[in-house]
């Protein structure tokens, strides 16, 4: 399985922070925004990653991880010229995909929870032993502003309602989508919303249609976070910020990831000791390699 991270979109509601830089290279607490998401496909085990963003910006994300090589990772890049829905990133990453399956996450989602790579593990091989998608869906206060699901009384997923006016349900559907290979056929065969874009959740629905999806409802223990709005982004700085003092661990620490799955040795993490030097973030790498000895 392969990944790709959609780090693109115009960021009005961050302006004019975001006239800047883009949303998803703000930091939160710590580290840039693009950390959390690219250490959920790092916890699934993903090591070729493909990172969308716009003509703009897409150098940015290059000096920052280069060719991913420092971190065990294959990353490429690519281009969406401009902001034409989520679903567009599954055609514009269809080289990089081939015939493999996909994971498919927003720049912008944070994912949190107690032995959350095994719940990560059990969507990626729902899909690549059965096929179909895996959707992971989160309880939200005001579902009028989310991709919603309806379940049928045996809880079967029947449908995904876009930003309803009567919601089925209190269940979003996350930033974060299991894919098996025909999700690049579907989205190039999609029309245009109303909005103008290639919406997500018409590649869902159609999965859902023929009776080829899993999910998941994150329940207790697990946080699920979108950060499109300044207030968003405080929540999960605050959250980040408690979570990392009381446990003394850190969310999205994309370097200890990699020491810890094996996708680089003690070296390649001291390289990162050496390149934080002087930081509360390098000492912290200190100590994931003394506790390792």
């Amino acid at each position: 399985m392969k990944g790709i991270i959609l780090a693109g979109g115009s960021g009005k509601r961050l302006r004019p922070a975001s006239l800047a830089v883009i949303k998803q290279l703000m930091p939160v607490y710590d580290k840039p925004m693009i950390y959390y998401p690219l250490s959920v496909l790092m916890l699934t085990g993903i090591k070729e990653i493909l990172i969308i963003s716009t003509p703009c910006e897409i150098d940015r994300f290059r000096q920052l991880f280069e060719d991913g090589r420092h971190l065990g990772l294959n990353i490429s890049y690519e281009i969406q010229k401009e902001p034409n829905g989520i679903a567009e990133a599954l055609i514009i990453g269809e080289k990089f995909i081939g015939n493999d399956n996909i994971a498919l996450i927003l720049g912008d989602n944070i994912f949190y929870g107690y032995d959350i790579d095994s719940l990560l593990l059990e969507a990626r091989e729902s899909v690549d032993k059965k096929g179909g998608a895996y959707l992971l869906c989160y309880w939200v206060r005001d579902p009028t502003r989310y991709g919603i699901a309806r379940f049928d009384r045996n809880g079967n997923l029947t449908k995904i309602i876009e930003k309803p006016n009567n919601p089925p349900s209190n269940y979003a559907i996350t930033g974060l989508y299991f894919y098996d290979n025909d999700a690049v056929k579907v989205a190039k065969g999609l029309k245009p919303s109303k909005r103008g874009e290639l919406e997500i959740t018409d590649v869902n629905n159609w999965y859902i249609k023929k009776k080829r999806v899993g999910y998941r409802l994150l329940k207790g223990g697990f946080a699920w976070l979108d950060m499109g709005t300044f207030q968003s982004m405080l929540d999960a700085q605050n959250f980040i910020e408690t979570i990392e003092k009381r446990q003394g661990l850190k969310i999205g620490s994309i370097e200890e990831i990699a020491y810890r799955k094996g996708f680089i040795n003690k070296r390649g993490l001291k390289y990162f000791i050496d390149l934080y030097e002087g930081s509360e973030y390098g000492e912290y790498l200190k100590r994931v390699l003394r506790d390792e000895d």
